[in-house]
């Protein structure tokens, strides 16, 4: 499994424990209330919305904290000037770092993610300089069910899917980012249950990292991203042997 993937399942396995301390329930908060304010508040309508509140309720969000989320949105629960924004920059080893991100305070932001940068040996860059290593794609995840690989993957790719992979426990379904609510909401009228469709970014080539001191610095880099609070999305293009990346982890 590439690097990235590996630390991807660690990285959810450990937003499960930071869920409570707050931290993850914040990030699922904010990105319900965008969602909301970009698409409208009903679910039914807004795929993005329905979306971020199941997520939200698989990962434990108190049914509260949603209502919150999406009074904000509506503009009864208080004002936040939240604005979606990407940072992109060069970690140590040469390897790419893209991150999505919801704040309101640019300056703040900036600020923060450009001293993690620095602190790891490595460059926040300017808009575009790793973008373009990344490809937006869609991911719908899907349990192994019984009703079997070649079922799934015929109803998958006769709903519009472009790829379909096997990894863990599930079932990895490909779309481009335009087709993903199509292909989302094809897969459910056939009876099967959706575990996360999300947009992502896959990188087009990866950098292998070997060397001990720098792959402790990357990591420390991305878990800092990760854990900021304006901070929703981190994808970087490396590979790691499993057993460094889990020791170090």
């Amino acid at each position: 499994m590439s690097g990235h993937s590996k630390w991807a399942n660690i990285k959810h396995k450990k937003a499960k424990v930071d869920a409570q301390k707050g931290a993850a329930f914040a990030k699922f908060s904010r990105e319900i209330t965008i969602s909301a304010k970009v698409g409208g508040i009903d679910p039914a309508s807004n795929f993005r919305l329905r979306t971020a509140i199941d997520k939200a309720k698989t990962e434990g969000l108190p049914n509260d904290n949603i209502k919150r989320a999406l009074e904000k949105a509506s503009g009864s629960g208080g004002s936040e000037n939240l604005e979606e924004i990407t940072y992109e920059g060069y970690g140590p080893g040469g390897v790419a770092v893209f991150i999505e991100a919801m704040t309101d305070n640019r300056n703040r932001t900036a600020g923060d993610i450009r001293s993690y940068f620095t602190k790891n040996n490595g460059n926040l860059g300017e808009t575009g300089c790793v973008g373009w290593m990344f490809k937006e794609e869609g991911i719908i995840s899907v349990k192994k069910t019984d009703l079997g690989q070649e079922k799934i993957f015929d109803i998958a790719i006769n709903a519009g899917a472009e790829d379909f992979t096997e990894e863990d426990d599930d079932y990895k379904i490909v779309t481009t980012p335009e087709t993903l609510q199509q292909v989302a909401e094809k897969i459910e009228k056939s009876g099967i249950n959706i575990k996360e469709a999300q947009r992502t970014r896959t990188p087009e080539n990866t950098i292998e990292v070997t060397d001990e001191s720098t792959a402790k610095f990357l990591l420390r880099l991305l878990d800092s991203l990760e854990n900021h609070e304006d901070v929703q999305n981190v994808f970087a293009n490396f590979e790691m042997d499993d057993t460094l990346l889990e020791e170090l982890s």
